[in-house]
């Protein structure tokens, strides 16, 4: 999982019903302008995740489940591919069909709480369900 050389800044904002809970897998960094690359995270004004939407926490706990079941129970990372497929079967949101892939994003398009994991996940690494608007 290695940078791409241009951020896009193509981000769609969700539309429609708001989710009650999220799960999220940051697949790489960008510089973007004026920022730094390295271990520095929070110095990022880009990112690119892709993530798994569920209204319902019982969903969200049985995606979760099958990622931890395949690979984070193992201390292993998610292949993009497998996050893709378990995306497509269970998020409720139109990224789903894309594997939950949101594309790059700047700081402050996204809601609060998924933009904080966003920003504040390691590269490659997916995190554990959590609550956003």
């Amino acid at each position: 999982m290695g940078k791409d050389s241009k951020p896009k800044e193509a981000a769609k904002k969700g539309k429609g019903k708001q989710p009650s809970s999220g799960e999220e897998e940051k697949t790489s960094k960008g510089k973007g302008k004026g920022g730094k690359s390295g271990d520095e995270l929070g110095t990022c004004t880009y990112v690119k995740a892709r993530h798994i939407l569920c209204e319902k926490q019982g969903k969200i706990n049985e995606a979760y489940k099958k990622l931890q079941d395949g690979w984070l129970g193992n201390g292993d990372k998610v292949p993009p591919a497998e996050f893709a497929k378990v995306a497509a079967e269970y998020s409720e949101c139109p990224s789903g069909k894309k594997g939950g892939d949101l594309g790059w994003f700047p700081r402050g398009k996204m809601a609060g709480p998924f933009q904080e994991v966003a920003f504040g996940t390691p590269v490659g690494a997916t995190t554990a369900p959590f609550k956003s608007t």
